[in-house]
């Protein structure tokens, strides 16, 4: 008799230990003595796993049900190991035996009188919904598809792949969708504030991180991003975990030497320093006011200024945004880092796509015109407003800028460019850049 490996088992313990403390799934896999614990080869499986069953829940719940005689009901552990074979064999590359065989020891080992029960379900998966998403992969690659192909093919709510359609377009859409369950690309900046690029590309060699220089000032990605985490780098500040759309937004906002600067939406602080790094690589540091709603998130944030050694340039304040002191005064360049439904980044953040209501997109745009044009009144003649979100739908980006311009608040600004970015293996961010008219 087969036994279930020690990468899946790993993987299912997980899978139940976040459906039992409803946990963030990177927090409980960065936390987890079990995974750490495991070879790199069976850490990497098991890592891939979790992250892929969490993103496509609701696409495998469906399969599973589909294949199961409606009286059937399975207890949670049964249905987290259906759930985690379903994905392997729809998802991953293993041959179809070894994700049957494989899946069947997994719900053997939680309830064994469910074995024979796995054993067909999973075989029928293999039989009907293989083949099914193999057809949805041959029309989307073909430019021939629907929004159902979209959902089956990134396992994505159809009313999510509706609105990407009429956001992006067939081939953007088709890109982000197929991305969905894709890795990260192991990327990080270097803190140009402490270090230059050259210095940062040396240290994170001795650290056996095998950086290769970025398309992006300061920026790498990593050959070996395990060894990241003991080289002390990220702790003291010299570099910063960060995927390149977020850097490129960052820079692109790029902060004038001694320019006073408004962040709104500081959250743990990244873009902050990268700002600030920015202004630094030019030669003189810029004055950040950095503003976060949430009062622990920026008392976290201020102490990561002063690990990042720009805390003498940067004051944190806890507020919301819509209703700013006056004593604040006003700025060169206001950057509005948006709350918003975070659906370019569902390769980084598994919870978002089935988590997310479709109401919600509507309340978050009211929420980001409402912030745009509070702020807005803190533009200098001449100055530069920032729109950004890492959202993929029209409705939080696009629209939001054309309302805020058609708006009293906005008449006095004019639109200088909007993107989307577009890195292979990255998130994708929207940023809108306004000058306020002299």
């Amino acid at each position: 008799m087969a036994r279930a490996v020690r990468a899946r088992t790993c993987a299912l313990g997980l899978l139940g230990e976040r459906r039992r403390r409803d946990a963030r799934a990177r927090d409980l896999l960065r936390g987890s003595e079990a995974l750490a614990g495991l070879p790199e080869r069976d850490r990497a499986l098991a890592f891939r796993l979790v992250m892929g069953c969490v993103a496509a829940t609701g696409e495998l719940d469906r399969v599973v049900d589909a294949r199961l005689a409606r009286t059937a009901h399975l207890e949670p552990r049964v249905r987290d190991a259906l759930c985690l074979a379903a994905f392997e064999l729809l998802y991953l590359s293993t041959p179809d035996e070894v994700c049957v065989s494989q899946g069947v020891e997994l719900v053997r080992g939680v309830a064994p009188r469910a074995a024979g029960l796995a054993n067909a379900v999973l075989r029928r998966i293999a039989e009907k919904d293989a083949p099914a998403l193999a057809a949805a992969r041959g029309r989307v690659e073909a430019g021939t598809f629907a929004a159902a192909d979209l959902a089956r093919v990134g396992a994505l709510p159809e009313w999510l792949c509706e609105r990407a359609l009429a956001s992006l377009g067939p081939r953007a859409a088709a890109a982000w969708a197929s991305a969905a369950l894709e890795p990260s690309a192991a990327t990080v900046a270097a803190n140009r504030a402490l270090v230059s690029t050259d210095e940062a590309e040396r240290l994170l060699a001795d650290a056996g991180c095998g950086p290769v220089a970025g398309p992006l000032p300061g920026s790498f990605s990593l050959g070996a991003p395990a060894q990241l985490a003991g080289s002390g780098l990220v702790e003291r500040g010299l570099v910063l975990p960060c995927d390149l759309s977020a850097q490129q937004v960052a820079l692109a906002a790029a902060p004038a030497p001694g320019s006073r600067v408004l962040e709104v939406g500081q959250g743990r602080g990244t873009k902050t320093v990268l700002l600030e790094g920015a202004a630094c690589a030019t030669g003189v540091p810029c004055e950040v006011v950095a503003v976060e709603a949430d009062a622990r998130k920026s008392e976290r944030a201020a102490r990561r200024m002063k690990d990042a050694g720009v805390a003498d340039h940067v004051r944190c304040v806890a507020a919301d945004a819509r209703a700013l002191d006056a004593s604040l005064g006003s700025f060169d360049l206001v950057f509005v880092d948006a709350p918003c439904t975070g659906t370019g980044t569902l390769a980084r953040h598994p919870e978002i796509a089935w988590s997310l209501e479709a109401a919600a997109v509507h309340e978050l745009a009211g929420l980001q015109l409402q912030i745009l044009s509070a702020v807005a009144s803190r533009v200098d003649e001449g100055g530069a407003l920032v729109y950004a979100t890492c959202s993929i739908l029209a409705e939080e980006d696009e629209r939001v800028a054309e309302e805020f311009l058609a708006s009293d608040a906005g008449c006095g600004f004019e639109l200088v460019s909007q993107e989307r970015t577009s890195w292979p293996g990255s998130d994708v961010h929207f940023h809108a850049h306004l000058r306020r008219r002299l």
